[in-house]
């Protein structure tokens, strides 16, 4: 008897859970139906109404200090470039940093684990793809 009652449970489960892994057909929408457009009468400005006072010019935005996915380089003065996609160094010259790697160009790609070197060189491929297309050749 319990037997039964144990293969109907399973088979009853079974049954059950095949309902819960599928999602429900949904209807699709008909198409909306469009129309062509209407010629209507041109608007034109009244030319006697004076201009609307000019806004004052919008400061630009500060460049961010940080970036939000990359910790900036230990121990020095740098900004965000989110063009380049890197650190700038302040003091360095054409010396970034990103992601525990320092990137130096001297007529020619050169990473770092330090930003005193030793530089080993590099090609574009090897460097954030924003400093590759800054300083394509």
């Amino acid at each position: 008897m319990h037997s039964i009652v144990r293969l109907t449970l399973i088979t009853l489960a079974l049954g059950l859970s095949a309902c819960t892994v599928h999602e429900p057909y949904e209807q699709p929408e008909p198409p909306i139906e469009r129309l062509p457009p209407q010629p209507g009468p041109a608007v034109k400005p009244v030319p006697d109404r004076q201009p609307a006072p000019s806004k004052p010019a919008a400061t630009p935005k500060p460049m961010p200090r940080t970036s939000a996915s990359f910790a900036p380089p230990p121990g020095g003065a740098s900004h965000w470039d989110p063009k380049l996609g890197v650190y700038v160094l302040e003091k360095k010259p054409n010396t970034f940093y990103r992601q525990r790697t320092y990137y130096r160009f001297d007529n020619g790609w050169s990473w770092s684990l330090s930003p005193d070197g030793p530089w080993q060189e590099t090609d574009s491929s090897g460097v954030p793809g924003g400093l590759g297309r800054a300083f394509a050749q």
